[in-house]
């Protein structure tokens, strides 16, 4: 938590102390950028690893997977790490593994060593990536933390965007003869200048010696997410045979049992991997649904227009990330500056921005129907898509934590990222399955796929519309916010 100013202080060294804490949200902010680069610079690079490495389409979906797999499964595990053993500890940690294994990927001599150092990479991202948001937490009160959470949202929105053009970009230019290499290497630097400043700009924190570590909760909880995750990973590839769909029936019946353990262990008095009192506080719960269908919406949307423009039209990489500039400025540019609007309307904007999404994508629907490119529709429909996203990742992340005492930050945020991460996961393979199947049932034509995209984009529409119902209630919820601690009162305060 930060220092108090005292009213003797020097103005000069008040600026300098807030000056240091906006350098440190943009460290952290970097570290959370380089993670999220890293999920979507990979899938432009895949045609090219492929050929060079000779791997087969499973290698390929595991080099993606390995890395979604560990990030989703841990991501509440690196958590809790920070608060046993230190926010900044376990954040610098994760960079540098994070960046050595990119390394390692950049150098992969096989498949083998590129799918097991994938999967360590996401390890690394997810001790680093949790870490954010607690600090945001800690770090930063009333508009200060609403104004943090907002940047947090537009680094989200620009580093999918970014990881295509990126992308498309460093295999294009064959870099030195290194094709799709320099797609990982991109990460070495970024991470040398990380693990260099984290320790000069995020101050030490406190950290909780006095508590263990759940194992119970861990492994049921690990097991749960890779039950569901990996099957939804590798399924389609594999024809989505019975143990695919026992895998994820195995995992959903862990995943309800995860509570009601995790309650006995509060009971006990013992230490929980999520308290479960977060889930009882006002706000999460509806918070959690609705962002959960916002990504899952958005991963899948990503994931299907990118299949139709690169395989259905032809696109190059390059322009396929350039395609979605439109969405991505208007995400990031409203993402960051909905603060601005006025007080009284902060409350409605996630159901605002839900419901624009759906609006948007019945526009892409319209705009690619025909097989074309979609054109200047397809582009306004677009950057109404990110507008709308805009309006909500940012305000529910901020409503949604309205309520958090700040001794569940490190749980509230893994709760949310891990939502964040699964829901992308989800939607690319719900969305994929939907687009894959409708595709695969024409003949392989422009019009087939723009067909198929269309569908899609209805079912899209339809998921946006059931988000509606938990960003309704976050917005019922809260008006006259709870006493909790002195800290959530500031931030109470800056949000009336």
């Amino acid at each position: 938590m930060t220092r108090p100013v005292l009213a003797s202080e020097p103005p000069e060294e008040t600026r300098e102390r807030e000056g240091r804490r906006w350098l440190m949200l943009a460290v952290l902010l970097l570290g959370q950028f380089m993670g999220l680069l890293d999920v979507f610079i990979v899938n432009v690079a895949m045609p090219a690893i492929g050929a060079d490495l000779h791997a087969s389409g499973a290698s390929l979906q595991l080099v993606v997977g390995g890395y979604t797999a560990a990030y989703a499964m841990l991501l509440i595990t690196g958590a809790r790490l920070g608060t046993l053993y230190g926010r900044r500890r376990m954040y610098l940690l994760g960079v540098i593994v994070f960046t050595t294994m990119s390394l390692v990927c950049g150098l992969a001599p096989g498949s083998g060593v590129l799918i097991g150092s994938r999967f360590l990479q996401g390890a690394g991202a997810a001790v680093m990536v949790p870490q954010i948001m607690s600090l945001i937490q800690t770090r930063f009160t009333g508009p200060a933390r609403a104004k943090a959470l907002s940047a947090y949202g537009a680094v989200l929105s620009l580093g999918s965007v970014a990881g295509l053009i990126i992308g498309g970009l460093l295999v294009s230019a064959d870099l030195f003869g290194l094709t799709w290499r320099p797609a990982f290497l991109v990460n070495v630097p970024l991470g040398v200048i990380l693990a260099v400043l984290v320790p000069r700009l995020v101050p030490a924190d406190e950290t909780g010696t006095a508590r263990r570590l759940d194992v119970a909760g861990l492994v049921i909880a690990t097991s749960a997410t890779f039950l569901i995750v990996l099957p939804l990973v590798l399924g389609r590839e594999a024809g989505w045979p019975a143990w695919s769909f026992g895998c994820v029936a195995a995992g959903i019946v862990l995943a309800g049992v995860f509570i009601p353990v995790e309650r006995r262990i509060a009971a006990r008095g013992g230490d929980p991997l999520l308290d479960p009192a977060v889930l009882r506080t006002p706000g999460v719960g509806a918070g959690i649904g609705a962002l959960a269908a916002m990504q899952v919406g958005y991963g899948g949307f990503l994931f299907v227009c990118t299949l139709h423009l690169e395989a259905g039209l032809g696109d190059s990489a390059l322009r396929v990330g350039l395609t979605y500039l439109p969405m991505a400025a208007t995400f990031g540019l409203v993402g960051f500056s909905w603060r601005a609007l006025p007080a009284t309307t902060h409350r409605v904007l996630p159901p605002i921005g839900l419901a624009l999404c759906g609006v948007a994508y019945l526009g892409i629907s319209a705009a690619v129907r025909d097989g074309a490119n979609g054109g200047t529709p397809l582009w306004a429909a677009l950057a109404a898509d990110g507008i709308g996203m805009g309006l909500s990742v940012s305000p529910l992340l901020t409503r949604s934590l309205l309520h958090v005492r700040l001794s569940q930050a490190a749980d509230a945020s893994g709760l949310l990222t891990t939502t964040m991460q699964l829901g992308q996961v989800l939607g690319v393979a719900a969305f994929g399955t939907v687009f894959l199947a409708l595709r695969d049932h024409a003949v392989e034509s422009a019009h087939a796929s723009a067909t198929a995209l269309s569908t899609s984009g209805y079912w899209l529409a339809l998921l946006a519309a059931i988000g509606l119902i938990p960003a309704v209630a976050l917005s019922r919820n809260g008006r006259k916010p709870v006493i909790r601690d002195s800290a959530v009162n500031d931030t109470n305060r800056g949000e009336r």
